[in-house]
């Protein structure tokens, strides 16, 4: 099965995809993981993101479109995959539609958890807390909110438009969220 999550940051997509490809069988991937790993080990691609993820800003979408093509060519994504974090934008949709055509494939369901915005923000700054997340102080949070708002939410109706949106209450309990997920997949 090849899925989207979409969802504002702080919504839980991280833990719910990881949660949803184990019970599928198919990898999580997660741009904003690879996005950090290479922060963290200062790669050229690291400076470049640190630098944009600072100020609440998107990594530019050629950029993103490579890395997300290389990783769905590795042997683990054949029998599907769920990707966090991208697309973004309907630039992105576009290339990544292209990406899958290639190979007489296409996207099966995408997954939108909703949540209300003053509870993501406090969601974020505790992660940032436990974490040491520097990119996630309460200006930022909003900024990164407000961006995807703007980038990131139209792809929802792209999705509807295609009849692949699925949408599911993000609030609440882990596991509960989980069972709401997977009960969305089944119907």
């Amino acid at each position: 099965m090849r899925l989207i999550i979409l969802g504002p940051p702080g919504a839980g997509k991280g833990t719910q995809a990881a949660r949803i490809a184990e019970s599928l069988g198919i990898p999580a991937i997660s741009t904003g993981d690879i996005f950090r790993w290479n922060i963290k080990n200062e790669t050229e691609l690291g400076k470049q993101v640190k630098e944009i993820t600072a100020s609440g800003g998107y990594v530019s979408d050629d950029i993103t479109n490579a890395i997300v093509e290389d990783r769905l060519a590795k042997d683990d994504c054949e029998p599907g995959f769920l990707l966090d974090g991208y697309p973004r934008t309907t630039g992105q949709v576009t290339a990544l539609d292209a990406m899958l055509a290639k190979h007489d494939q296409s996207i099966d369901k995408v997954l939108e958890l909703t949540v209300d915005e003053d509870a993501v923000v406090g969601r974020l700054l505790k992660r940032a807390e436990i974490e040491g997340r520097v990119d996630d102080t309460e200006d930022v949070i909003r900024t990164r909110l407000q961006v995807y708002r703007d980038e990131t939410a139209p792809l929802a109706k792209v999705y509807a438009d295609r009849n692949l949106l699925v949408q599911v209450d993000g609030l609440g309990e882990v596991d509960e969220v989980t069972e709401r997920i997977l009960a969305a997949l089944k119907a």
